[in-house]
C-alpha cells in the first residue's frame, strides 16, 4: 500500500458504539476543519448507532466481526488509514497495515488501559485512583489492547467533586480535538517517508 503523497487521506473508520467519533470527522471534512475522506465505516455490531450516522452520509457500513473479514474488507477499500473510534475488539495487525491503524483511549496511558477499559469503566478508574488529571492518548495499534506508539496526549483537569460522565464529557471534548490533529500528523509522516 502506497500513502497518496499531497493527497487527502483515505480513512477507514473502526466503531462499536454510538459513533460520535465518526460524527466529529464529517462534520471537520464538511467545514474544512480536516483534510480527508471517510472511505468506508464497519463495526463488530449490528445495533451499533454509528451504523446509522454512516448510512445519513451517503455511506455502506459494513457488520464485519470476523478479523479476517475486516481486513479483506479494508484491503478492498484501498484505505491509507485505519481509525478506531471506540471499537471494542481486539483487531490483530497485519504486516500491510502496520504504523496504519490508530486508536484514541480516553486516559493517559499507560494509566487505565487494557482488556476491559473502555468508557465509563475508565473514568471512574481515574477517580477511584485520586488522579489530579486525566485526558486521551491516539496511539499506533500493534495487536494488544491500548498498547503501541503514543501519538498524541491531551490532557484536562480532574475536578472536585466530579461524577464519572462530567470526566467523560470533558475527555470527550479534548478527543474531538485531539483525534483530527493526531491523524493528520500521522498522515504527514507516512507521506514524508514515502517521498
Amino acid at each position: 500500500m502506497n500513502p497518496r503523497t499531497n493527497l487527502r487521506p483515505r480513512i477507514a473508520v473502526l466503531l462499536s458504539g454510538s459513533g460520535r467519533t465518526l460524527q466529529n470527522l464529517l462534520d471537520r471534512i464538511g467545514d474544512g476543519r480536516f483534510c480527508g475522506s471517510i472511505a468506508g465505516v464497519a463495526s463488530d455490531r449490528a445495533d451499533a448507532f454509528g451504523l446509522q450516522r454512516a448510512l445519513e452520509h451517503s455511506l455502506e457500513p459494513q457488520v464485519l466481526k470476523d478479523p479476517s473479514e475486516t481486513w479483506s474488507w479494508l484491503l478492498e477499500l484501498d484505505v491509507d488509514l485505519v481509525v478506531l473510534a471506540g471499537y471494542l475488539r481486539l483487531l490483530p495487525i497485519i504486516r500491510e497495515f502496520e504504523g496504519r491503524v490508530l486508536n484514541i483511549h480516553p486516559s493517559l496511558l499507560p494509566r487505565h488501559g487494557g482488556q476491559g477499559m473502555y468508557g465509563e469503566r475508565v473514568h471512574q478508574a481515574v477517580l477511584q485512583s485520586g488522579d489530579q488529571e486525566s485526558g486521551c492518548t491516539v496511539h499506533l495499534c500493534d495487536g494488544e489492547y491500548d498498547h503501541g506508539r503514543t501519538l498524541m496526549q491531551a490532557r484536562v483537569p480532574v475536578l472536585a467533586n466530579d461524577t464519572a460522565t462530567e470526566l467523560a464529557n470533558r475527555v470527550l471534548a479534548a478527543e474531538f480535538e485531539l483525534y483530527p490533529a493526531a491523524i493528520a500528523m500521522r498522515w504527514a509522516e507516512l507521506s514524508a517517508n514515502d517521498c
